[in-house]
């Protein structure tokens, strides 16, 4: 049995920029041990698998796997999901919508290449942030926490340094640690500034994160006063987003190149 496997670059207008995901389409859904499986040795942030709802034209049921777990939302690999769909195996639509453990998404064209509907999850204040200081080896500003712990810095040199201390951010409650800043960065203009690790998930740390700016959006849009604002994920391999709140709902924007599109053996 062979599988038809793409990779592409998220977040991004370059090859080996953004952040790569893998994505298998699926006539009907294989066994979770093969789906692990494959993400495993794929050894990316996250394999992305599909499979059609022939109930509802355009809709497909959606599930994420990092090397190492199952993962309730994953910005990065739907957008790449959903380009796919409307570049290569479904050009005759304008938008899809995918049904996964985070409800519905859908993604559609835009002018910045593709419009991503996530669910806003603004983070409220940590009372003890003592533990995220220590794991992080600063004394954020701020600390806060929705499904991910949010600290918040001084300025994005600040973001660009921090080192920290993967084993402690490992034991941290809740999904993995946000480090941000207001921009801008450098020489470039942003609005804010982020990074993401997540080492429970096997992730030391993630190239661009669409689920982590379900956190920041809400709050840099309270902090700035503005519902749409400019992001950079500032790992090294760099991610730019255009985002905007939209009452309970994060809009994200970004562009897609293709990196990879092969065949998966598999036993059997």
């Amino acid at each position: 049995m062979a599988l038809t496997i793409y990779q592409l670059d998220a977040f991004t207008d370059r090859v080996f920029g953004g952040n790569p995901a893998a994505v298998v389409p699926l006539q009907d859904w294989l066994p979770d041990a093969t789906l692990k499986a494959i993400a495993l040795e794929n050894n990316l942030s996250e394999t992305a698998f599909f499979v059609p709802r022939h109930d509802e034209p355009g809709a497909y049921d959606l599930r994420w796997f990092t090397p190492a777990i199952e993962v309730n939302l994953c910005g990065h690999a739907t957008l790449a999901s959903g380009a796919l769909l409307l570049d290569r195996l479904a050009p005759e639509l304008e938008a899809v919508r995918f049904h996964s453990l985070s409800g519905w998404l859908e993604v559609r064209r835009a002018d910045e290449g593709f419009a991503m509907d996530l669910p806003a999850r603004p983070p409220e204040p940590v009372d003890n942030g003592g533990a995220i200081a220590e794991a992080l080896g600063v004394r954020p500003l701020e600390v806060l926490r929705a499904d991910k712990n949010l600290a918040v810095l001084i300025d994005a040199a600040a973001v660009r340094a921090v080192q920290p201390d993967l084993a402690k951010v490992g034991r941290l409650e809740g999904d993995g640690l946000i480090v941000t800043a207001p921009g801008p960065d450098g020489g470039e203009t942003c609005d804010y500034v982020s990074r993401y690790f997540a080492p429970h998930a096997g992730i030391p740390e993630d190239p661009v994160t669409g689920s982590a700016h379900c956190v920041l959006q809400p709050y840099w849009a309270a902090r700035l006063g503005r519902d749409r604002l400019t992001a950079r994920q500032v790992s090294a391999r760099l991610g730019k987003l255009t985002c905007a709140l939209k009452g309970d709902r994060v809009e994200l924007q970004g562009r897609v190149a293709y990196y990879l599109e092969g065949r998966i053996a598999l036993p059997g």
